[in-house]
C-alpha cells in the first residue's frame, strides 16, 4: 500500500484495490507491471471509449501456445513473466451515448478469473471472436474449439460482451455450434474419482482445504477432475471447419435479418397505430355531427372574441367540421 501511494497520492487505496480517476494526466506507473506485482485484476475506462481489462493468473494451468493460439495481439492478447500469464482484452467503444466512469466494471468482471481456473476458456474464445470483429484475424484461419454453454451466457460474459462491445450477432453464430452447459461434475462422479486417488494424495487435498483460505485449492481440484475425466465439463466441441470469415459471414447475414424483421414489425405496429387512430378519429367525427349545429355556433363566438386563444380554437373546430364534411361526402358544400 506504501508503494501505491508513492505512485498516487489521490488514488484509493485498500488492502485489496487501487482505483484512481484522471482528469488531466495520467497514472504515473504500467499498469501492467502493477498488475503482475500486486493484483490480480485490471480495467480501465476512458471517456473517449477506450475500455480495457487484464487478468492475472499463474502459470502452469495452460501451455502458453495453447491461449496464444485463441489470444492472437491486438484486441486480445497473453503476456508470460516468470510466475504469471496475463490476459488483456480492449476495445474503442466509440459510439457510447453517456458517460461511463467505470464504476461497477470490476465487480461484474472479475469472476471470469474463477472461470479461467476452472478451465473454462469461454472468455478467450470470445476475445477471439473480438479480434474476428475488429479484422485481426485471417479470413481462412479455423475457428478455435467453441465453448459449451455459450447459449446460456453468464452474467459476468453478458457483462464482458458489452464492455468491450462485442457484435452480439457474432456471439449468437459462434454459439451455434455450443455443446448445451453442464454445471459440474455431480458428487458421485467426484466420490469415485477421489477413492481411486492415492492414499498421499487424498492426504495432501485435506491438508490443502484445512490450510488454505479462499477456493484457490477447489478451482484447482475440479480443473484436475476435468482433464482427467473425458468429456470435461467445460469441454468444447469441435468447429465444424468454420473459418473467421465464415462467422463474420454469418453474423452479417443473421444481422441484415434481424433489421428486416424490425422493420417489418416497425412497418406493422406504425400501420396498428395508424389505424386506431383513424378509428377514434371517425368515432369522434360520429359524434361531431350530432351537434354540428352547435359547433357552428363555438367557431362564430370564438371569432367574436378577437383574442389569439379564441382564433385558436375556432381553427381546430373549422378543421374538424372540414373533415366531417369530407366524412360525409359534402366537401363541395363546405364554405372555404
Amino acid at each position: 500500500m506504501n508503494a501505491l501511494r508513492s505512485i498516487s497520492k489521490r488514488a484509493e487505496i485498500t488492502s485489496t484495490s487501487f482505483t484512481n480517476h484522471y482528469e488531466w494526466g495520467d497514472l504515473k506507473a504500467d499498469p501492467l507491471q502493477l498488475l503482475g506485482k500486486y493484483f490480480d485484476a485490471f480495467i480501465y475506462v476512458a471517456n473517449w471509449g477506450s475500455h480495457r481489462f487484464c487478468l492475472r493468473l499463474p502459470k502452469g494451468l495452460w501451455e502458453y501456445k495453447e491461449l496464444q493460439a485463441m489470444l492472437p495481439n491486438g484486441s486480445a492478447w497473453i503476456r508470460r513473466s516468470a510466475k504469471y500469464f496475463i490476459i488483456g482484452f480492449e476495445n474503442e467503444n466509440e459510439e457510447e451515448e453517456e458517460w461511463d466512469d467505470g464504476t461497477g466494471w470490476m465487480r461484474s468482471l472479475v469472476s471470469l478469473r474463477s472461470d479461467l481456473l476452472r478451465d473454462d476458456l469461454s472468455c478467450v474464445y470470445l476475445g477471439w471472436l473480438l479480434c474476428v470483429q475488429n479484422g485481426e484475424v485471417p479470413d481462412k484461419q479455423p475457428e478455435p474449439p467453441v465453448p459449451a454453454g455459450l447459449n446460456q451466457l453468464s452474467a459476468s460474459l453478458g457483462s464482458l460482451i458489452d464492455f468491450l462491445g462485442i457484435d452480439k450477432d457474432l456471439v449468437a453464430v459462434a454459439a451455434a455450434n455450443s455443446a448445451p452447459f453442464n454445471a459440474g461434475p455431480s458428487r458421485g462422479d467426484l466420490g469415485i474419482w477421489i477413492r481411486n486417488l492415492p492414499e498421499n494424495e487424498k492426504n495432501d487435498l485435506l491438508m490443502t482445504a484445512i490450510s488454505e483460505s479462499g477456493d484457490r485449492w477447489k478451482s484447482e481440484l475440479l480443473r484436475r477432475f476435468n482433464r482427467e475425466k473425458k468429456p470435461s465439463t467445460s469441454q468444447a466441441v469441435p468447429a465444424a471447419g468454420r473459418t473467421a470469415g465464415e462467422l463474420l459471414s454469418a453474423a452479417q447475414a443473421r444481422a441484415e435479418r434481424r433489421n428486416r424483421r424490425a422493420q417489418a414489425d416497425r412497418i406493422c405496429k406504425e400501420a396498428r397505430r395508424k389505424a386506431k387512430e383513424e378509428a377514434e378519429r371517425a368515432q369522434y367525427l360520429d359524434q361531431l355531427a350530432k351537434r354540428e349545429a352547435a359547433v357552428w355556433n363555438a367557431v362564430i363566438a370564438c371569432i367574436q372574441q378577437r383574442q389569439p386563444k379564441g382564433y385558436d380554437r375556432a381553427i381546430h373546430l373549422l378543421i374538424d367540421l372540414r373533415d366531417l364534411a369530407i366524412r360525409q361526402g359534402h366537401e363541395t358544400e363546405f364554405p372555404g
